[in-house]
């Protein structure tokens, strides 16, 4: 499976990004979509993650009630919809994929499928 994120750039405090994912290769059904973030000089962190049936949803605290993730099963694809940005928020963001759930914060070792990853800059 091919992962091709996109939407990143640059945006002033409090603004919005949306980023997307799309895969393309697909040869698993597609369990958890998964958003990690890695600014530099730090390690790679979870974001949030969805199952496919969309019922479960999990964010990390530091962008719980701003970020939300969704999917559509039909496109295999994920989107990260990031409001009230802040400079912390800026990183390379990565999106993921699993054949399996579970349930809670995601550790990136459960994930074998990555995007080339989007950078957003949030500028204070």
């Amino acid at each position: 499976v091919q992962l091709q994120a996109s939407g990143g750039g640059w945006v002033q405090a409090g603004g919005s990004l949306r980023l997307s994912c799309a895969a393309s290769r697909v040869t698993f059904v597609i369990a958890t979509w998964a958003w990690f973030r890695q600014a530099p000089g730090k390690e790679r962190e979870f974001v949030a993650a969805i199952s496919r049936s969309m019922t479960s949803t999990y964010y990390a605290d530091s962008v719980k009630g701003r970020f939300t993730i969704s999917r559509e099963n039909d496109k295999n694809t994920v989107y990260l919809q990031m409001n009230s940005l802040k400079p912390d928020d800026t990183a390379v963001y990565y999106c993921a994929a699993n054949r399996e759930w579970s349930a809670g914060s995601q550790s990136p070792n459960r994930f074998g499928s990555w995007g080339q990853g989007t950078l957003v800059t949030v500028s204070s």
